[in-house]
């Protein structure tokens, strides 16, 4: 996954300052954060990727979800108004309360979801939601 995630960062236009990105991961519980503003270069975010470290337990998407859009896109952690948001969610397995995470996304109705198959094999699912 850190290999994906990697060469997805590779290939945005980061250094330029036209993309931010930010990166919480999660599993029982939210894990690492990077907001949007704390890289400026696809180097320095691939740099942190590469210590990312997996921690096992349940896929609570839900929270990952809430996080996102009550913490992670505001002004404060780097959002820009005025420019388009895209959360991608990578995950392991199924959401451990697929209620709660359907609930989190129509709470904002600003969430349009897909569900894509990765072709890798270290991925299962990848959702794109548009906010």
């Amino acid at each position: 996954m850190k290999s994906f995630l990697s060469r997805l960062v590779g290939r945005l236009d980061i250094d330029s300052g036209n993309t931010r990105v930010g990166l919480v991961t999660y599993s029982s519980n939210l894990g690492t954060r990077i907001n949007l503003d704390a890289h400026s270069s696809a180097a320095g975010l691939q740099s942190a990727i590469a210590l990312l470290g997996y921690s096992g337990g349940g896929t609570n998407t839900h929270l990952a979800l809430a996080h996102v859009r009550n913490t992670m896109l505001t002004s404060a952690a780097g959002d820009r108004s005025n420019v388009p948001n895209v959360v991608v969610v990578l995950t392991d397995g199924n959401s451990n309360n697929d209620t709660a995470t359907r609930v989190c996304i129509k709470v904002t109705k600003r969430f349009l979801l897909r569900f894509l198959r990765a072709i890798r094999h270290d991925i299962q699912d990848l959702m794109l939601c548009y906010v």
